[in-house]
This record gives C-alpha cells, structure tokens and sequence, in this order.
C-alpha cells in the first residue's frame, strides 16, 4: 500500500507531501501503479524547480526508491509569482493522485494535513 500526505498552510497552498510504500499492485519493477504515482510525483518535484523557478537548493528533498519513498518541503516564503506556479503544479500532482486513488482505493491512501 502506498500512503500518501499532502501538508497545506492555512491557504490552501500544498507546502509538502510525502509518499510512502509500494503500491502492491504488481510484481516489484513492473507495477504500473507504482510508476504513475512515482510520474506524477517526481514530475512535480522537478517542474518545481524547471517550471517555478525556485532554486533546487531551496527544495527539500529525500527520495529512496527502493523503499517506495518521496518528500518534498517548499520553504516557507515564496516570492508570489513562484507560489501561484507551485500551486498549479502541485494541485495538478494532486488531482492526479486522487484519479489513481479513484480507480485504485485497495492500493493508495491520501491524508491531508494543515500546518
């Protein structure tokens, strides 16, 4: 089972999420499940810095992908013009996630948070 966070500050911003566990759905390096949240997430991680333009060093991150693992934090002020590409980009990881948890509910939970 993949366990899925998502952090949002008090305007709704995804701020961090973080995913954990394989899937299950499929034989481990095969699991079509596993790769489309690992596209969607990773994709994001990486648009945040290519599409937003915040500096790769202002990103946390932790990645192990032998444990199914991904974090990813923002910092906590972000010019305005970067924090409204950010939110596209993680809402739209977001909605992608919840299509999966739609058609896949055994496999994947989704836990919000606000910090």
């Amino acid at each position: 089972m993949t366990k899925i966070t998502i952090l949002k500050n008090s305007n709704g911003s995804i701020v961090e999420y973080e995913i954990k566990g394989h899937a299950g759905y499929g034989a481990f390096g095969e699991d079509i499940l596993c790769a489309s949240i690992s596209i969607l997430s990773q994709t994001a991680l990486i648009s945040l810095s290519e599409v937003c333009g915040i500096e790769e060093n202002n990103i946390f991150y932790s990645i192990d992908d032998k444990k199914g693992y991904l974090k990813v934090s923002l910092p906590a002020e972000l010019p305005k013009v970067q924090r409204a590409k950010a939110d596209i980009v993680l809402k739209t990881m977001e909605v992608g996630l919840r299509g999966l948890i739609d058609i896949y509910p055994d496999y994947i939970t989704l836990k919000y948070r606000e910090v």
